[in-house]
């Protein structure tokens, strides 16, 4: 299973920016699809995460301002991020896991997403 992210970049405080990762080599039917950061010197964090059928769960430091979504017929997760803030400063890591047989786990290369004036 391969993850694709793409979309992070350099952005000023309170500006927006769409993450998407595209997955392939596998089915992703029963798949919870998500995004995970990890800022310097601390620890992998969730982000938000969404299974194939819309249940969505979100940090509680994004609550509010990040959006989940995903595409099934393309196996695509997007992240909208608004009112970014510099502590959402970050590498931002794809992640999709099939809880049922066959059982499997994936992380995306991260993109990094920089919230500075």
């Amino acid at each position: 299973v391969q993850l694709q992210a793409s979309g992070g970049g350099l952005v000023q405080p309170g500006g927006s920016l769409r993450l998407s990762c595209a997955g392939s080599g596998s089915s992703f039917s029963a798949v919870v699809m998500g995004w995970y950061r990890q800022a310097p010197g601390e620890q992998r964090e969730m982000v938000a995460t969404i299974s194939s059928g819309g249940t969505i769960k979100y940090g509680d430091s994004v609550k509010g301002r990040f959006t989940i979504s995903r595409d099934n017929r393309k196996n695509t997760v997007y992240l909208q991020m608004n009112s970014l803030k510099p502590e959402d400063t970050a590498v931002y890591y794809c992640h999709a896991k099939r809880p049922v047989t066959p059982v499997w786990s994936s992380w995306g290369q991260g993109t990094l997403v920089t919230v500075s004036s």
